[in-house]
């Protein structure tokens, strides 16, 4: 198995000064109460969720979890920006309050440790992550991610220890458009010039960083 080291609990310190800018009067208290009846049985009590096909949102920047759950609603008769077919009926009764508490609960809980497992994979993985693809003009992902994928609190999302799969299957649907709730097209920009193989790459190189 294959880990890479982070700057995790360095970044952690700097949470709560950008969380009370981005989401303010959240209660985890009532957050706990909420994932305990609508959230657990995919995410885990503690957003360390057993199945790759669900993310771990365990030490999610509140703010980031905040769009997501907002962008899975239909608001003022306007369809989902990121309908989902068990996202969207689960959070259709969470208010934006709910939400708010949902997300810090999540922020402030520990993220389990991760190793990558495909050696040849985290090599190319490494490679486009912090370096991009020149040729393709692909940036790096640690550009916007950090290089130890911590992410940056209110604008881009943390990606250490992610499972590999479901980094891999939101690339490939922000490579064919079936997500498109990211800013300025950012994402599906990026994701539209990768191959297969270099979402596995860094979908794996991802799942071991901490």
């Amino acid at each position: 198995m294959f880990r890479r080291s982070a700057l995790f609990v360095t970044c952690a310190f700097f949470i709560p000064s950008a969380l009370a800018q981005s989401v303010p009067e959240a209660d985890p208290s009532k957050g706990q109460a909420i994932v305990t009846q609508v959230c657990v049985a995919c995410h885990a009590l503690d957003g360390n969720s057993a199945q790759p096909v669900n993310p771990i949102l365990a030490g999610q920047h509140a703010a980031y979890t905040v769009k997501q759950l907002a962008n899975f609603r239909s608001q003022g008769g306007k369809p989902a920006e990121r309908p989902h077919n068990v996202m969207s009926p689960m959070v259709a009764n969470l208010s934006d309050q709910d939400i708010r508490n949902v997300a810090v609960y999540f922020e402030q809980q520990q993220p389990k440790p991760a190793s990558a497992h495909d050696a040849d994979l985290v090599r190319l993985g490494q490679a486009i992550y912090r370096g991009g693809i020149a040729a393709k003009g692909v940036a790096a992902c640690s550009a916007c991610h950090g290089p130890d994928g911590a992410g940056i609190p209110v604008q881009y999302p943390r990606l250490a220890g992610q499972y590999a799969e479901y980094t891999a299957a939101q690339l490939r649907a922000f490579r064919s458009g079936a997500r498109a709730n990211d800013p300025d097209r950012t994402m599906r920009a990026l994701a539209a010039k990768l191959s297969d193989q270099e979402i596995a790459a860094v979908a794996e190189y991802i799942s071991g960083l901490r």
